[in-house]
């Protein structure tokens, strides 16, 4: 069974919803996938190509009308049989890869350029362990809500520490 399923919507594109259709395929089985962002006549929409056994393709129809992104606002979901090639789903996450890399490359390597700008970490953090010595010894002078309060502070630094490999 081949379906073409059209979703329209203001908020359709950049809230995840071409991965959020793949993930919804893959958990039904569907071995034939394909969904792609485009501009359609009445403004943004996803175009969705799915293609596989009865139930399992009507599963995901069931899923794909009534389930969407957290952020997507949809307008309506239109539902047709479709009659040509859709890609298989393997190739389609490759392609979806390569969509993602390219979208991130250019802001990783703005980041790399940048980097010179911000001082190396280990240099700002060597106050971390007196700052820790300090909390220890204030925790029993005051108030036992502000110990609470502290040791969230000293989880926090914790964190901070080993994020930055200091131990």
């Amino acid at each position: 069974m081949k379906l073409q399923i059209t979703i329209t919507g203001p908020k359709v594109h950049d809230v995840g919803y071409r991965y959020f259709l793949l993930g919804l395929a893959m958990s039904n089985r569907i071995r034939m996938f394909e969904a792609h962002n485009v501009e359609g006549e009445t403004g943004k929409e996803v175009l969705v190509l799915v293609d596989g056994g009865e139930k399992e393709v009507l599963a995901f129809r069931a899923l794909a009308e009534t389930r969407h992104p957290e952020h997507a606002e949809v307008s309506k979901v239109i539902v047709e049989d479709y009659g040509e090639e859709v890609m298989r789903i393997g190739e389609y996450a490759q392609f979806c890869a390569t969509v993602q890399l390219n979208k991130a490359i250019p802001v990783l390597l703005a980041i790399r350029d940048n980097t010179n700008m911000i001082p190396p970490m280990k240099a700002n953090t060597d106050v971390f362990p007196q700052v820790l010595e300090e909390i220890k010894g204030m925790r029993e002078d005051i108030q036992p809500g502000y110990a609470n309060d502290l040791k969230q502070v000293q989880a926090d630094i914790r964190a901070l520490k080993d994020r930055v490999g200091m131990q």
